[in-house]
């Protein structure tokens, strides 16, 4: 006899009995699944992941802080310029938004938001002590931006009652290390930055701080990059007033724009260039080389330009006629029409000086342009600078912006410099160059250069080269622009080298008259092209020569007008208004 817990016995059931019994299973199984789905969706679905734990909170009050300077470089296409400015909404961001977003993102700096009444997200400087040197505008980039401020430092926050050997150059330094008043990354990551920090007993400013130049670059955009930091800033540092060079540099290629074969239309004269830029050195009203801003109320445009020319980016290539650098002498021949269309020669203008007008490099290389062009002759410079005899700045286009790049601020040691305040005071010394006298520290650097809390191979893994090191990243940044480069320098060559051929009398280049009447144009009666360091030269008719066109108003003027129409008293003032 069975039991009902045993299993049944389908092999003696008929094909009938088989079916009905499936029958029945599979309602009891269906039956089954939905009771089961229903009690599935009446209770609270879990998550998969556990969740998030909250931030800790960032008590600023735990670290100390140190006072500093950053050196970066950034290409400056994507942005609106470097300056922010409250309330004023543009269409790409700033480099100094951008900068303190990844400060403030890195907890390096911890500003007071009182002005801005207590909004957070909003840029402020407030309580860091910062101060910037160059203020470049949209489009333009710079190699050797600097600025200065007071960032969280991993010193141990112990109180020293006798400072010891180990401290000496912090105290030397006087506010280079203080307690109390920093900020900085965020809990977790905060604490992980400074688990290599050695005892406060053994600590080194340099070798055991905070790895500043990797902690900003995993945050910053690749267009952005910290190159250096300065532990020691001498007393009172502003990277705005200590600052004593500028230079900047603006690149072009020469042809200046397409040239057909058997002609030198486009092609500029780099030896009457270069010889036109040494006219700009010494000390001059440079009022027709700028764009007046009434806003700004200046009547003082006397700036003092250290050193100008026009250089080959690579002199020593096969084909070219080189001049040592720094010569009075033009630095290169003209262009070697042998070259290939794709493969110009490059050049860069080098200007160096205290201190810049609003636009005063662009204006500068506007007019080196025309004179390479053949448009004017050399000695349209002096007849600008000679505010005499041309009062008020001609109407003409200033330089494109994207070419410009600020290449370097230096800082020399104030202690040691002579009396005067600028080294082209004397007409001895008017191309000698400052010597930076900054203690910088590099990307790379065994000693503060590198994240110590990272295993690095020197030369290899080093922050600068290898995996995630700077070096990687510009070379992407380089490389997808260089295949972007052949692949169009390449679709170009195939063009030129089809169809028909030029006749070696068109387009003949232009001659320069010396009473500066305009060139005459080809014999085609074609309109005349002005290259301006842009992608296209401008269609302008037939030129007409600076010295003959219309002029603004004289800059007292401007002043006054602005002033009378906004209520305010006309007074004078000395302002720099960099690229």
């Amino acid at each position: 006899m069975t039991t009902s817990s045993s299993a049944p016995n389908y092999s003696s059931l008929s094909h009938a009995d088989l079916v009905s019994r499936v029958t029945v299973l599979e309602k009891k199984l269906r039956a089954l699944n939905e009771t089961h789905a229903a009690s599935a969706n009446s209770l609270p679905a879990e998550s998969k992941k556990k969740p998030k734990k909250p931030p800790k909170p960032f008590d600023p009050s735990r670290y100390n802080t140190r006072f500093t300077a950053f050196k970066f470089a950034y290409l400056g296409g994507a942005y609106n310029g470097f300056e922010h400015h409250t309330n004023n909404t543009t269409p790409l961001p700033t480099v100094e938004e951008v900068l303190w977003r990844a400060l403030r993102k890195a907890k390096l700096i911890f500003p007071d938001f009182t002005k801005v009444g207590g909004d957070q997200n909003e840029v402020c400087w407030d309580g860091v002590e910062y101060s910037k040197c160059g203020r470049t505008d949209r489009g333009v980039s710079a190699f050797g931006q600097v600025i200065g401020l007071r960032v969280r430092s991993s010193r141990p926050k112990q109180e020293l009652k006798q400072p010891s050997e180990d401290f000496g150059d912090e105290v030397a330094h006087g506010e280079a290390i203080t307690e109390g008043d920093g900020p900085m990354p965020d809990g977790e990551n905060a604490q992980s930055l400074e688990e290599h920090i050695a005892p406060v007993s053994v600590w080194d400013d340099i070798r055991d701080e905070l790895p500043y130049i990797q902690v900003l670059n995993r945050i910053l955009p690749p267009s952005i990059r910290i190159l250096a930091w300065c532990p020691h800033p001498p007393p009172d540092f502003s990277a705005r007033f200590s600052c004593r060079e500028r230079r900047y540099r603006y690149f072009f290629t020469n042809p200046a724009y397409p040239v057909a074969r058997g002609t030198r239309e486009g092609t500029l004269d780099i030896p009457a260039m270069h010889e036109a830029a040494k006219k700009y050195e010494g000390l001059h009203d440079f009022r027709n080389f700028c764009k007046v801003d009434p806003g700004k109320q200046i009547s003082n445009f006397e700036r003092r330009i250290f050193h100008a020319g026009v250089y080959a980016v690579n002199p020593g290539k096969p084909g070219r006629d080189v001049v040592e650098k720094g010569s009075d002498e033009a630095s290169l021949s003209a262009s070697d029409t042998s070259l290939k269309l794709s493969e110009p020669e490059a050049f860069y203008f080098e200007v160096r000086g205290s201190a810049f007008l609003w636009h005063q490099v662009r204006h500068l290389v506007a007019v080196l342009f025309l004179v390479g062009q053949g448009y004017e002759d050399g000695s349209v410079v002096d007849r600008l600078l000679d505010t005499q005899s041309c009062p008020s700045k001609p109407t003409y286009e200033m330089a494109d912006d994207r070419p410009l790049v600020l290449w370097d601020c230096i800082f020399p040691d104030l202690d040691k410099l002579d009396d005067h305040q600028d080294h082209g005071a004397n007409g001895e010394n008017a191309s000698w160059s400052y010597e930076n006298a900054l203690e910088w520290v590099y990307v790379g650097d065994e000693a503060g250069g590198r994240d110590q809390s990272k295993r690095a191979i020197p030369g290899i893994d080093d922050g600068k080269y290898g995996r995630n090191g700077i070096m990687d990243d510009l070379w992407a940044q380089w490389r997808h622009r260089k295949m972007d480069e052949v692949l169009a320098g390449s679709l170009m060559d195939v063009v030129s080298a089809v169809g028909g051929r030029a006749s070696s009398q068109a387009g003949a280049s232009h001659m320069v008259h010396e009473d500066v009447d305009a060139p005459s144009k080809s014999d085609f009666g074609r309109s005349d092209r002005v290259f301006d360091g842009g992608d296209r030269a401008r269609t302008v008719g037939t030129y007409t020569p600076i010295i003959r066109r219309e002029r603004l108003e004289a800059p007292e003027i401007m002043n006054a007008r602005y002033a009378a129409r906004k209520g305010l008293t006309f007074r004078s003032v000395e302002v720099d208004m960099d690229e």
